[in-house]
């Protein structure tokens, strides 16, 4: 059984998304030579929702891509026996650019590792970036992200489920805490 709240809305998101499309245009000192590339499944419509920030605020239009990290997780057998491919999709051309990568969530930084696998593999980019609408904490490996919308502090025995509308229909940021229900009193007991 599952107990959560609500910890961004959608217009949190919205700004959220605002913010680290500015930041990355800072940091990248304009557009020049950018990439941005979702990791799927949510972090392709971030990437597309933060390009779309950049086209209004800079009126430069940033190359999105898609990447599937399946085959590259080091917990792929744990995953599934028969894992879903979502696919990949890169603009062309990846070699001497600036890839930001965009996610959902970054947790153990287990799923950034086997990113920057999978994209090594295309090609080799002057730098490659992170930016990711929550950083919850707990790594497991020395990776942090650039771009950061929200932080937010969990414990293990939490998840941090996030919703977009092009995937789940709304926007929305939940933390869940899986909750041990009691067995009621006199459950399993013949009655008589």
């Amino acid at each position: 059984m599952m107990s959560g709240r609500r910890i961004m809305t959608a217009d949190e998101i919205r700004r959220a998304t605002i913010r680290l499309s500015h930041e990355i245009v800072e940091k990248q000192a304009g557009t020049d030579g950018l990439l941005l590339i979702g990791i799927q499944r949510r972090g392709v419509p971030l990437a597309r929702r933060i390009a779309a920030a950049i086209l209004e605020n800079e009126g430069a239009r940033v190359p999105v891509g898609a990447l599937d990290i399946t085959f590259y997780r080091d917990d792929l057998s744990l995953v599934a026996q028969q894992p879903v491919v979502k696919g990949t999709e890169l603009p062309s051309g990846i070699d001497g650019r600036t890839v930001v990568l965009v996610d959902d969530v970054l947790y153990t930084g287990r799923t950034i590792r086997a990113a920057m696998d999978a994209l090594v593999d295309f090609g080799r980019p002057q730098a490659i970036r992170l930016a990711v609408l929550v950083d919850r904490g707990h790594r497991e490996l020395p990776i942090r992200a650039d771009h950061v919308g929200k932080n937010v502090p969990t414990s293990r025995e939490e998840l941090v489920r996030v919703h977009l509308e092009e995937t789940d229909g709304e926007d929305g940021v939940e933390i869940e805490r899986i909750v041990d229900v009691p067995e009621p009193v006199g459950a399993g007991e013949p009655v008589g």
